[in-house]
């Protein structure tokens, strides 16, 4: 089902690149030393985004990035990649692979602002804006280090807070520059210019979207993308003022909306069913019939490699799973606790033979020597039969947490036949609007907690603004509904 991993991505491409003054240079070319390591990182990224989601929509991103790389004096050079990640985000690595989720792909609204984002992300590669840091290897690159602990760097991971995707932030003066970067290709391959504060702005909309719904934890609330490339008023406003100066006028060159609509038409949109589903601090996955919930407090992120799960007090960890070896838990659990451990110094505590909704279980207590004194870590591993073991692994503090872990341990059940069918996916679908057809209407055919808020974050438009006979708009469907 799911590795064990903790994967932190460098951001930029590390390339030789352009001149001082930002403009693109002939003959600018890849090294050897690069397309080697971004070969190298792509298929542990594609891992960790669940693959690359296939298809028309696949083929239309790498149309539009190889359009605006040739505007960026790199055409034929980058490989581009829809990753099969609802998390809005778009990053590059070392080799000039440019990777762009579908969550992000659905918020955007023309194929403009979608080039934008490519344009961007083309910028920080040819201002070369990460030939300032040290370059690591993919698996070590952390942003700040919450526990020190000797002998495991699997651990360490799991119990830094700041063990995210992504541990490379740009600068505000590097944001800038990739920014009228961007703006300089969008105009040379021939899109409107005002596109990339179009972009920012609906980035906006996907924070204030998921701060409102409650879809994530305040601090997973803003999207990925604007995490790693700060967004202000002040940027978008700026992204505007540079657009100003090219001389055109907003709508003087194409924003390709209806190739953009007529594209997504189709697009997942959320959880993949492969990769299950997080409902709010639930975690169902469909096809494993597998399910959990957490307490009050915790926060869920879905991955393909773990379900990435925080909670109060510090709590961090997560869920997984894998083969059982003979049949046997406790020699899973001994295997799992030997891995994630590694060679730091500690103690097995408790080791208790359990059933948690009629599955065998096993529940591991450990404390692990660091620097300052010890870090309890808790290890469940329930048989929940055809051959399959999962386990959730929680580290926290010294000074409490037992009672939501517990909690957690034993919410783990399997699914019924008729919940499993239940969990369906979703797919963006682009609709014309008939005679008599409003707003309300429209919003009514989504299929989503917050209709309202979605139908305005996909649209960038007010719910109650009148809907125009023959207007096309996006929503989102279950896959056996039109």
């Amino acid at each position: 089902m799911r590795k064990f991993a903790f994967l932190t991505l460098p951001l930029a491409c590390l390339l030789q690149a352009c001149g001082g003054n930002g403009r693109v240079e002939p003959g600018l070319t890849i090294t050897d030393e690069d397309r080697a390591y971004g070969a190298e990182a792509h298929p542990q990224l594609l891992a960790e985004f669940g693959g690359d989601y296939r298809g028309e929509e696949a083929r239309y991103v790498a149309a539009v990035g190889e359009r605006v790389a040739a505007a960026a004096g790199l055409g034929r050079q980058c490989t581009f990649t829809l990753a099969n990640s609802d998390v809005v985000n778009a990053f590059a690595v070392p080799g000039c692979y440019i990777y762009v989720t579908r969550g992000l792909v659905a918020i955007v609204t023309s194929e403009a602002e979608l080039a934008s984002v490519l344009g961007h992300e083309l910028g920080h590669i040819v201002a070369r804006h990460a030939q300032r840091q040290e370059r690591r290897s993919i698996w070590r690159t952390l942003g700040v280090i919450a526990v020190s602990v000797t002998g495991s760097e699997r651990l360490t991971k799991l119990a830094s807070q700041a063990a995210q995707y992504f541990g490379l932030r740009y600068s505000r003066t590097q944001e800038y520059e990739a920014d009228d970067l961007g703006v300089d290709y969008l105009q040379r391959a021939g899109y409107d210019v005002y596109a990339a504060a179009d972009m920012l702005s609906a980035l906006q909309r996907q924070e204030a979207f998921m701060i409102a719904t409650r879809s994530r934890d305040a601090a997973r609330g803003v999207p990925e993308w604007a995490l790693s490339h700060p967004l202000t008023e002040h940027r978008i406003d700026r992204a505007h003022d540079t657009a100003e100066k090219t001389g055109l006028k907003d709508d003087a060159l194409p924003e390709k909306t209806a190739e953009y609509l007529a594209e997504v038409d189709g697009l997942l949109y959320g959880d993949d069913p492969e990769q299950g589903f997080v409902i709010g601090r639930r975690f169902a996955h469909p096809i494993m019939r597998i399910s959990f919930e957490a307490p009050p407090g915790f926060s869920l992120t879905n991955s393909p490699q773990a379900i990435r799960l925080s909670g109060p007090d510090d709590l961090s960890g997560e869920f997984g799973g894998g083969a059982m070896p003979d049949g046997d838990l406790r020699s899973y659990a001994d295997a799992l606790a030997g891995h994630v451990i590694g060679d730091a110094p500690a103690e097995v505590t408790g080791a208790t033979a359990a059933t948690i909704n009629g599955l065998p279980a096993i529940v591991m207590q450990i404390k692990v020597a660091v620097r300052d004194g010890a870090v309890p870590l808790a290890i469940a591993v329930y048989d929940a039969g055809d051959g399959q073991a999962y386990h959730f692994i929680i580290a926290s503090p010294p000074t409490g947490g037992s009672a939501a872990v517990a909690a957690l341990f034993q919410s783990f059940r399997r699914l019924s036949g008729e919940e499993a069918a239940s969990l369906r996916p979703r797919f963006v679908r682009t609709v014309r609007a008939a005679a008599g057809d409003t707003s309300e209407t429209l919003i009514r055919r989504i299929a989503d907690p917050a209709p309202r808020a979605l139908f305005e974050l996909l649209n960038a438009r007010s719910g109650d603004r009148p809907i125009a006979p023959g207007e096309v708009v996006k929503i989102v469907m279950y896959a056996n509904r039109r």
